[in-house]
């Protein structure tokens, strides 16, 4: 998927209603579910940009060549995006994960990015906040490009100044 694919898909997903809302034009289901690479419930639409192969076989080389592809590809989607919406936030999603953790609840698409990512940046228009995040669930695991829009709190932001994104 190109850079330019990446940003009709961030762009679609926006303008969908969240799940439970109705728009006119294109009613869109309130339950949990998956089209394609694509999955949405209620108050989030969650879907993977960018996807690479798994390093199973890998002696460190391809994953860190791949590391720094997907780290390069996710900062040319922040530069894009900042372009549109000022400097993003950046959301540590250890708190989720460590909710999670813990037995307790941990809405989606949060739960879903704490898996994979350890933070994303966000930027927060139209009532939405839309998040772009880097991450892996196990070094042997492929590495994936997320971006999740969803509705309400995302999570706690570091101090100001410190970095986001995927740290591998």
């Amino acid at each position: 998927m190109t850079t330019a694919d990446q940003l009709a898909t961030i762009d679609r997903l926006r303008r969908q209603p969240l799940p439970g809302q109705s728009f006119p034009e294109r009613p869109f289901p309130g339950r949990p579910g998956r089209n394609g690479g694509t999955a949405g419930g209620p108050g989030f639409h969650l879907a993977e940009l960018h996807r690479s192969h798994d390093f199973w076989e890998d002696d460190g080389t391809g994953w860190l060549e791949t590391r720094d592809q997907f780290a390069a590809e996710c900062a040319a989607l922040v530069l894009l995006l900042s372009r549109r919406w000022g400097s993003p936030e950046h959301v540590d999603l250890g708190v989720h994960l460590e909710r999670s953790a813990a037995g307790e609840p941990v809405p989606e698409p949060l739960l879903t990015l704490c898996g994979c990512a350890t933070s994303v940046h966000v930027w927060r228009t139209g009532g939405r906040w839309i998040g772009i995040g880097v991450g892996q669930q196990a070094r042997e695991l492929p590495f994936q490009l997320v971006v999740a829009i969803g509705e309400g709190d995302v999570g706690p932001c570091p101090p100001s100044g410190e970095p986001g994104g995927w740290d591998g």
